[in-house]
């Protein structure tokens, strides 16, 4: 400190001998002399901060130790001074703070959500040349599991795949380690965790050359967390299972529903939306505890508003399980495709479905649970349930929703009674055909009430603002008129 403050007055004596004011003919006061020490503190420091760089990782303490005693001197001259701190001054302290070693910026969220959650991926999209005007499909999810898997089989089958992920970089790596050809895939950064991304990506792909061969979307990705007792939430406050696998695959469909109508094969026009066997209850698994079910959707209604683990993170607005609110999402899914396509399928012509593509019991799905759980999960489903089913068949199934014109029913739920949802088939009806060919399954009493369908449908759509007028579709068809060739 010594040293410090000797610097500081040599510095002072400088600046008074170059104005021609002498220490023998004039002694500043105390209160003048700490405010120059004021204004010299960041030379100090910058001098202070320069040696320290060369300074070895092993002296990490050392470096820490010399940064608090910098930070005592601003303090100490701030009091000698006798005045508040200034914005010169707080900015001095935090860049004093921000050179630390793995020091991090204050905030003060008022929800508490995971940082994954809400981090946008900095890299930019990949869009590559989609050179034969090939069928354009939107995965989102597509860097892992079933989504990559679906992305694999319908590069073989000549699509176009645009693979809507949070990660740009792990997408790209995935389609080479995969050795999709260049020209047929993009890779866009999509963050269904935060409705601005959402609707980023909708905007982008508008204004992209593939809107113009825009055949299918495909809403695929999807968060599980099976232990969690204390509720995460999206950067729009919403319960994060629930704001992602519903409300930002809600919102992307809206938005991306007219582009989808002027599809250039009017009789292949697919929007899927990925279900699951956990939010229809009819079948054993749907039975494991917690089991799905909306109740009176006070928690959903009220956007999550003022919730904690005890009340109000779970859609039917009671105390906060992870593996429900999974499962309720999922349920809600199953209830969107209902409502959409009572809605808009014949207006538009699109073909809205749902699906259970099987157990992935190795499934990145699951990479929120327990190690044991990883390990048993897939070895009871292979052996004892029969219901397994690997990413790549799981892939083939999804993808042949997408490609097959057989699958054209309006608010079908597919499934598979090879590999599927049901035990009698599975040990009973499992051969190549039923492994591979779909059909229609009946979902839940609740999964097809239309009434809480339409109710789900209407509340979800005013949670994420979607409010069109006259002059968005102008503007779509601006965007559409103005895409790169």
């Amino acid at each position: 400190m010594a040293k410090v403050m000797g610097r500081m007055s040599s510095s002072l004596g400088g600046v008074m001998d170059r104005i021609g004011i002498h220490s023998r003919s004039f002694s500043p006061s105390p209160r003048a002399a700490a405010a120059a020490a004021v204004v010299s503190i960041p030379r100090a420091r910058d001098r202070t901060r320069r040696k320290l760089t060369h300074v070895s990782d092993a002296s990490t303490r050392t470096r820490e130790y010399a940064h608090q005693r910098i930070d005592r001197s601003i303090s100490r001259a701030s009091i000698a001074h006798r005045f508040q701190p200034s914005s010169t001054m707080l900015s001095m302290r935090a860049n004093v703070v921000s050179a630390r070693p793995g020091a991090r910026r204050a905030t003060t969220p008022t929800r508490v959500h995971r940082a994954c959650a809400v981090t946008r991926a900095a890299s930019t999209d990949i869009m590559n040349k989609n050179t034969g005007n090939k069928p354009v499909v939107v995965i989102t999810g597509a860097s892992s599991g079933l989504g990559l898997y679906t992305a694999k089989a319908l590069v073989k089958r000549d699509y176009f795949v645009v693979m809507a992920v949070r990660s740009v970089e792990k997408g790209v790596s995935k389609a080479n380690e995969l050795g999709f050809p260049k020209d047929s895939y993009a890779v866009m950064n999509l963050e269904l965790g935060d409705l601005q991304s959402v609707r980023d990506f909708a905007t982008n792909l508008r204004r992209s050359p593939y809107v113009k061969t825009f055949q299918s979307l495909v809403c695929n990705a999807a968060l599980y967390l099976p232990n969690a007792t204390v509720p995460s939430y999206t950067k729009d406050g919403f319960e994060e299972c629930v704001g992602v696998n519903h409300l930002g695959h809600h919102l992307l469909s809206l938005l991306l529903l007219d582009d989808l109508a002027q599809a250039p094969d009017a009789n292949m026009k697919r929007l899927i939306i990925v279900g699951s066997v956990t939010g229809n209850t009819n079948t054993l698994a749907g039975q494991v505890p917690p089991r799905a079910g909306l109740g009176d959707m006070s928690g959903l209604k009220n956007g999550f508003k003022n919730s904690d683990r005890n009340q109000g993170a779970l859609i039917d607005g009671t105390r906060f399980i992870g593996a429900k609110a999974y499962k309720d999402s999922k349920l809600c899914n199953m209830l969107d495709i209902k409502a959409f396509a009572e809605r808009y399928g014949e207006s538009t012509g699109i073909k809205f479905s749902t699906m259970y593509p099987g157990c992935i019991a190795d499934s990145n799905l699951f990479r929120n649970h327990t190690p044991f759980f990883r390990w048993l999960f897939p070895l009871l489903q292979k052996n004892v349930t029969k219901g397994y089913v690997s990413e790549e068949e799981a892939g083939e199934r999804l993808a042949s929703i997408v490609y097959d014109p057989r699958y054209n029913e309006q608010g079908a739920y597919w499934a598979w009674k090879g590999g599927g949802d049901q035990l009698w088939d599975n040990y009973n009806n499992n051969d190549d055909s039923t492994r591979t060919i779909a059909f229609n399954n009946k979902p839940s009493k609740e999964g097809r009430d239309m009434a809480k369908a339409n109710e789900v449908f209407d509340i979800s759509t005013e949670l994420v603002g979607f409010k069109p007028t006259a002059l968005d579709g102008l503007a779509k068809s601006f965007d559409r008129m103005l895409a790169k060739k």
